[in-house]
């Protein structure tokens, strides 16, 4: 009758525990937010609303320190990536734009 499958998509777990893992440690930095805005001010006022929303998903001891350092790891890594493939595009773009073996 349709084409939709018998079973619909189960959520993957490792992922789950990874995102909640993640969470946590944004929950942190946003705690180190409040003393910076206040918590009189909108900006303290919306970091305040957006912990209590996001704290009721995170378990506690989700953030742990390794899973600190493997996220400092982790972002180390990406910003590596990002640089060398800027550093790709700048010199394509000084090099007149031309991609090598065209013809002129």
């Amino acid at each position: 009758m349709g084409s939709t499958p018998v079973t619909g998509p189960t959520p993957n777990k490792g992922f789950e525990a990874a995102g909640l893992q993640r969470l946590g440690l944004v929950i942190k930095q946003l705690e180190q937010l409040i003393p910076m805005f206040g918590s009189g001010s909108e900006p303290g006022k919306a970091v305040l609303e957006a912990l209590n929303k996001l704290a009721k998903h995170v378990p506690t001891g989700a953030s742990t320190p390794a899973a600190e350092r493997t996220n400092i790891d982790r972002m180390s890594m990406q910003n590596t990536q990002n640089n060398q493939a800027m550093q790709q595009m700048r010199q394509g773009a000084a090099g007149g734009g031309q991609q090598p073996g065209a013809a002129a």
